[in-house]
């Protein structure tokens, strides 16, 4: 009898997103990251509970366009990498398409962001890695993503902390 077998995609991403996101400090470390590779020069940090409860980076970066911000959350989706020949030039914090992906694995998510030639900017709020809704909103130019509720689809007894 065969034992191998596919994990279901939900598990895989929690666990890829724990090589990722380690603690909530990392979550800090990889956000704040975007908001400086976005060219932010005012960066908000907001942190609840050790930051178990509420992390929240408000930036004034370029923000990104409607299907950039949902293509953001896409595991290995990146804007600094195009080509193999690229990995030698990257002059970025981040690059691998990975941050967002493992948040949104392990944190209920919520994002506002918009370009300065946008009227309009994005609302996006997932959860599991799900998109649970999508939406255009009135917004200041930048992002400000906020992750709610770290770890609490992980094993209550895992011992992240």
């Amino acid at each position: 009898m065969d034992i191998i077998q596919l994990l279901p995609d939900n598990i895989a991403n929690q666990i890829a997103a724990g090589e990722v996101i380690q603690r909530p400090a990392s979550a800090v470390k990889e956000l704040m990251e975007n908001a400086v590779d976005a060219g932010a020069d005012n960066i908000k940090l907001i942190v609840t509970d050790a930051g178990k409860s509420l992390i929240q980076v408000i930036d004034n970066g370029k923000g990104m366009s409607e299907t950039d911000a949902r293509m953001s959350f896409e595991r290995h989706a990146t804007s600094k990498i195009k080509n193999i020949d690229d990995l030698f030039k990257v002059r970025t914090m981040g690059f691998r398409g990975e941050a967002l992906a493992s948040i949104a694995a392990v944190a209920q998510v919520e994002v506002k962001t918009r370009r300065a030639e946008d009227e309009l900017g994005t609302y996006i709020e997932i959860e599991n890695s799900t998109v649970i809704k999508q939406e255009p909103c009135a917004c200041p130019v930048g992002t400000n993503i906020c992750m709610k509720n770290v770890f609490f689809l992980m094993c209550p007894r895992a011992e992240i902390f």
